[in-house]
């Protein structure tokens, strides 16, 4: 038992490097596992890399696998709301007790690598290897892990996957990935291991050619969305969308998924094709993947944050959407799913990011957009937000309020009063995850926690 506390604890490790700050290496996070015992080694890895939709897809195949008989671990980044929530078992995530105990097991290692390395151990990479550890310690029959930025350098990638999943590769974090999805996906490639199969999501041509061709270096087999897997229908239904999906082993009809847009079916069908890949790859769990399974495994499917529902009367929608590819998405998906009369949208951004493109994706579909900042120093403050939401709606069209609250009450009145006159009227909440994550917190009345 340790006696350090919860808040001690994520004091600690917000004192470390920030996930902002990078270093390309995998020596300091080799060297603390190999101290741990390599507990990343100690059960099978479904790795996910690409830019947009990999926690949904994660979610999904987790789901998929508890749905199957198996006990899951979860890596996923970044949080929402709190930092366990990166750190899950069977699909909840780890209590405080449990985080503050997987903190202190291997607080002494983090001193040696500190020592050893020029530069300490980042926060991310501690978190990490206190993610391997606790499914270690579980132990789990399969952990689901999503990488952090990249690929090649990311430090979840001292794991190998028997499967690799590559979700959709967009730009985004130019700055450090590169500044095309070519040279995105080159770094991407690199959680394709010798031996494995790597499941692909829809790509550009150029993309596809890079990925299949790290996989041809290192001898894994390939899985691409529309040849070997893919969506054969998808229609609109009430909470989500009714779709078909052609897996690597069998057709699956009708399977409810309560999730709104096309792409989210496309993240099922490679969340599928992931676990055919896993559950397929030895004589026990063959044959494990049925329809009655995937119907049952898909209805369970939650992705909070993700084009999610917080509130109704106006109809409120926290999505974490921060690049143009992923806001072109969203915006989409509203148009599709929901009839909005008017959509008045929240938005608040990193100031790294594509913002200019982030608020085109988003102008058909908004009547007016209230720019606000959420409570990161790397949100870009409103003020500044406002001029260059103005170049793109227009003056008479944006509303600058500095604080998310002051921003959402806003965003309400303005749908409430403009519904009146015209219609339904909703309200759209994006931005960045942190934003949607911080109004979350403030929309959504939490049950008490009950985690392990």
């Amino acid at each position: 038992m340790s006696d350090l506390t919860y808040a001690e604890v994520s004091a600690k490790l917000q004192a470390r490097w920030p996930e902002t700050k990078m270093d390309p290496s995998l020596e300091r996070i080799q060297r603390l596992t190999e101290l741990l015992g390599d507990p990343q080694k100690a059960y099978p890895v479904v790795h996910l890399t690409g830019t947009n939709g990999k926690t949904s897809t994660a979610r999904m195949i987790d789901t998929l696998l508890r749905e199957a008989g198996l006990r899951t671990g979860r890596f996923t980044s970044p949080h929402l709301e709190t930092v366990r929530e990166r750190i899950t078992l069977n699909g909840e995530p780890i209590s405080e007790e449990r985080f503050v105990e997987a903190y202190a097991e291997i607080a002494p290692y983090l001193d040696v690598v500190d020592a050893e390395q020029e530069h300490p151990l980042s926060f991310f990479e501690v978190i990490v290897a206190m993610g391997y550890s606790v499914f270690a310690d579980a132990p789990v029959d399969v952990a689901i892990i999503e990488v952090g930025l990249g690929g090649t350098w990311d430090a979840t990638n001292v794991a190998d996957g028997v499967v690799s999943v590559i979700t959709p590769v967009a730009v985004d974090h130019a700055h450090i990935l590169g500044p095309d999805p070519v040279t995105i996906a080159g770094e991407k490639s690199g959680i394709i291991k010798p031996g494995g199969t790597a499941v692909i999501g829809q790509q550009s041509f150029d993309v596809l050619e890079v990925l299949q061709r790290r996989a041809t270096q290192v001898g894994a087999q390939v899985a691409r969305e529309g040849l070997e897997f893919g969506v054969t229908s998808r229609t609109v239904a009430v909470g989500g969308q009714l779709i078909s999906i052609k897996g690597l082993a069998a057709e699956y009809e009708d399977i409810f998924l309560p999730l709104h847009g096309e792409y989210q079916a496309h993240n099922a069908a490679t969340a599928l094709a992931a676990v055919e890949a896993l559950l397929g790859a030895t004589e026990q769990t063959e044959g494990r993947v049925t329809t009655e399974l995937v119907q049952a495994g898909f209805a369970e499917v939650t992705s909070p944050g993700r084009m999610e529902v917080v509130r109704t009367g106006p109809t409120v929608i926290v999505d974490a959407a921060h690049n143009p590819h992923g806001a072109e998405a969203t915006a989409a998906t509203v148009s599709e799913a929901f009839a909005f009369n008017p959509l008045i949208g929240v938005v608040g951004v990193m100031k790294d990011k594509d913002v200019y493109g982030v608020l085109e994706a988003y102008e058909p579909i908004m009547e007016t957009v209230v720019v606000t900042r959420n409570s990161f120093d790397r949100s870009m403050p409103a003020e500044e937000l406002g001029e260059i939401a103005a170049e793109v709606f227009g003056e008479d069209r944006v509303v600058v309020k500095p604080h998310l609250v002051d921003a959402i009450d806003e965003a309400l009145r303005l749908a409430e009063q403009n519904a009146i006159a015209f219609g339904s009227g909703g309200v759209l909440i994006t931005g960045s995850v942190i934003t949607a994550g911080e109004a979350r917190t403030l929309l959504v009345r939490k049950p008490k926690e009950a985690n392990r």
